[in-house]
Order: C-alpha cells, then structure tokens, then sequence
C-alpha cells in the first residue's frame, strides 16, 4: 500500500500534503505507513529516532480517513505526520528526555501541544531524539545523548546541532512533515540552521509548556521545525494559545494571516555588516551577502545597528545553571545524574546546586536591565537580522566548547549575541536556509518584539518565494 505514495510526498508542504488527501490520492493510513517506515528505517541510521509510535498513528489515520470520507475537514494539518522531540510526554509510552536515569519514564498524559494537534487530526508517528535534559547547564560532545550522536544528514560526520536534534534530522530527511522542539538558549535554531530548515522560536509563554520537560521554568519555550516559513505558521496557528495548566502561559492566541501583513516598505530592519563580513566563516560570506540583498529587495528598510552591552552569555548561563540544578536535585542528590553520558553535563548540574541565591538573583536582576533595553532596541527596528549561526555544522568529535575557528576576534560584536540576548528578553525568531558553506547548510535569524510572529513569517514568506534554499534536499 505505501508503495503507492510518491517519494516527493515525504518533502511535500503541509498545504501539499493535505490537499492530496482531500483530493483522495492516497489515504491518510497509506501516508502514514509510508512515513512510519522511513522514520523506522532512516531515523535510527541518524540517531535521530528516539521511539515510533506507529500503531497508535495508525489508528489515528484511520480516524482521520473516516472524517475525510465525511468531509469533515479540520485544518490544514489534518492527517498530516509530525514528530515531537522526547521531552513531550506522551501518554502510556516511554519519555525519556534523551537521559539513561529516564529511560523507564512513563506518564498518563500527553503534553497541551499534543494533544492540541491530534485533537485537529495530526499524526504523531514518532518520538525524536534530543540531547539530554535538552542540554542542561551545558554540554561538551554531541554524543551527550542516550540515541548517541545527532548525525547531520548533510554530512553525517557532522553534527544535527542540538538539544532539538531529532527534530532537524527528521524534518531535513523527509522523516516527518514538519516536528516539534524546544529552545532555552539556541535548541531550535541551532538545528534548523545546521540541518537546512526552517525553524521557529515562539514568544516566551505563547505555546503552552504543559507536559514538556523542564530545563529553566524563565526560559524555555516549545516551538516548530518545518520545511518553510508557511509551514511554521499553520503549526503555531494551531499549538499556540492559553492554558491554565502552563503558569507561564502568556493567555495569547496565535492567528496565522499572512494577508493582513504589513507593508514592507514600512518594515525597519536592523542589522550589523561585521557580522557577515567578520564573524561568519569564510567560506559562508557569498551566501550571507546574498541572503542580505534579498532581505533588502523584498522592499523592507535595512539599517544598521549593534547589541546594547552585556555579559549575555554569563546571564543565561547563571540563569540555566541554577533553575536546571532546581529542577534536577532529585536526580543529582540521588547519584543517578552520573548515569548521564557527558561529563559536562554531569559537573554542571553539580556544581548548579552550588551557586549562591545572590548570583542567580544579579542574573536575573541584569535580565531586567537586558529586557528593557531591548525594548528601547525595537522602538527603532520592527525586526533584527543576523546569520543564525556564524560557521556550519561541527564535525561530531569536535568537542562544541572548543573555538570553530583561529581567526582573530573582530572588534565589534555587531548582534553575534542575539540569541541568548533574544532567549533572554523572550523574544520570538525564525531561522531561514540560506546557503551553503563546504557543502553543509547555513542560516539567517530574524528576531522580532514579542508576539510579532505574523511579521517574521511574512519576511520568512517573501524570502523563501525568491530563494529555494529551503527545498534543498540531502543525498540520503
């Protein structure tokens, strides 16, 4: 039966996909079986796959092919196979948040944005791998995951990027249509960039965190890896929203309406020049600057400008630092934590519980200052541009707290801190394919005031309608 669907299905766009049903060309337990298989035969080649659900999608498909069979549509994500990384709870199946101490975890609940989308038809057909405890205080190798390494299917001695890197493996490689994440400091755009899709980071507190593991309660945020920008704004529009279940819940909806986008004529954008002639690689420039004129002939007005100084990375690291050792203390009091694969991870959390309530507080008390002065930052730009990552994907034993290159340190920091700036200030983004540098992805991030995701995914929009970059597929 699955032999029925056509390859180019498994690269399809969520709108693509979901007319193909509609029109009756294959059924959704045809699509799903087909896209069960892959992830089951793929994802594991990239330590991406973490446990397929396929009896239960299954199941859902064939629900979902009776509602169809009714005309009763749901949305444009209805029957459409999705992955969610394995810090969602699912209920009665394993959710291991990447860890060995969690292996056996089980809960009787799905997680808000779960069943936000199986409530509209969505399939979930897999739980994704992650790096473990979505990366705790910090980590040193890729491997610091119980599913081992994230294999870039770019390159796979090259790594996924991380915590979210089940979720850009399974995008890029067709395993599923578009999949969840989550992001405390760079965990969706980090695997969006070096993966080649595209990834979006909701404002804090606008898409429920009920159900998801916890890394730091003031950071994290649970957003979509999809294939395009339209693609991220159908998920939003769906998994955003109140809950009372979620105390950080900002009590927003989300309405996806790319028609009712401003002009961009009227659109300031800032960005800093050092960044893509000094900061990116070599080897990225070309593509970065091309990147820049397209952003400057979709019309918007592009100015420069530079991060308001702060020690950004020492602040969220205090901050992480100390709600993840919080979080953690059962697990580290009891010896488990040792069980962990990475040693840095393990020191980390250790040495978390250590920090004095004096440090944890001046960090957040700096955060006051950071999120004020961001503020004053966008009451002059509509959106902030940078590349999302400066070099591409590290090879896998490169260990990630090494520099990725000798080069000399520019002067000018431009905006090379934006995303622990925007984390920090809970700020929304969206990372777009750019280009390519030896032969592996790179990114642009566009970086927004809180709750402007309908903005970022318009400029998202028009740029993906003049580039291609985000239908690249890898050589699998």
């Amino acid at each position: 039966m699955a032999a029925s669907i056509p390859d180019d299905i498994f690269f399809a766009s969520i709108t693509e996909i979901n007319q193909k049903l509609k029109a009756k060309e294959f059924s959704a337990v045809e699509l799903t079986k087909a896209f069960c298989g892959r992830l089951e035969q793929l994802g594991p080649r990239y330590n991406a796959l973490a446990l397929s659900l396929r009896v239960p999608a299954l199941k859902a498909a064939k629900d979902v092919d009776g509602d169809l069979k009714r005309e009763r549509y749901r949305g444009p994500l209805q029957g459409i196979p999705f992955g969610a990384k394995d810090l969602l709870a699912y209920a009665k199946h394993p959710t291991t948040w990447g860890a060995r101490p969690y292996a056996g975890q089980v809960f009787d609940y799905n997680a808000t944005v779960l069943n936000r989308l199986t409530k509209i038809g969505g399939i979930l057909t897999g739980k994704l791998a992650m790096v473990e405890l979505a990366g705790g205080p910090s980590y040193r190798y890729a491997s610091a995951s119980m599913t081992g390494p994230g294999l870039n299917p770019w390159d796979p001695t090259r790594w996924s990027g991380g915590s979210s890197s089940g979720s850009g493996i399974a995008v890029a490689a067709g395993l599923v249509t578009y999949a969840l994440g989550s992001e405390t400091s760079g965990s969706i755009l980090t695997p969006a960039a070096f993966c080649g899709v595209t990834g979006l980071r909701p404002t804090y507190g606008l898409v429920s965190r009920h159900g998801a593991m916890a890394l730091s309660w003031t950071l994290d945020k649970i957003g979509p890896l999809c294939r395009s920008a339209e693609d991220c704004g159908l998920v939003l529009h769906e998994i955003a929203g109140a809950d009372a279940d979620d105390p950080a819940s900002a009590g927003k909806s989300f309405y996806y309406a790319p028609e009712f986008a401003r002009d961009l004529k009227e659109v300031k954008v800032g960005f800093a020049p050092v960044d893509f002639s000094e900061w990116a690689d070599p080897a990225a420039r070309p593509d970065f600057t091309k990147a820049l004129e397209t952003v400057r002939s979709l019309g918007v007005q592009l100015v420069e400008t530079k991060l308001p100084e702060f020690p950004y990375g020492p602040v969220i690291g205090t901050i992480i630092s100390s709600e993840a050792a919080a979080i953690f203390e059962p697990l580290i009091q009891s010896g488990n934590v040792d069980q962990l694969a990475d040693q840095k991870q393990i020191a980390g959390l250790k040495a978390g519980l250590e920090i004095p309530a004096k440090d944890y507080l001046k960090a957040m008390r700096i955060r006051s200052l950071i999120q004020e002065a961001m503020r004053v930052l966008f009451d002059d730009f509509d959106v902030l541009l940078a590349p999302a990552r400066l070099a591409p994907a590290q090879k896998i034993t490169q260990p990630l707290d090494r520099p990725s290159s000798d080069r000399p340190t520019p002067k000018e920091h431009g905006l090379t801190a934006l995303i622990p700036a925007g984390n920090l200030a809970g700020l929304p983004a969206l990372s777009l394919p750019c280009g390519f540098a030896d032969g592996m992805p790179m990114a642009i991030q566009l970086v927004g005031r809180p709750f402007s995701e309908n903005l970022l995914l318009t400029i998202g929009k028009f740029f993906q309608e003049r580039t291609d970059w985000h239908k690249r597929r890898p050589k699998l």
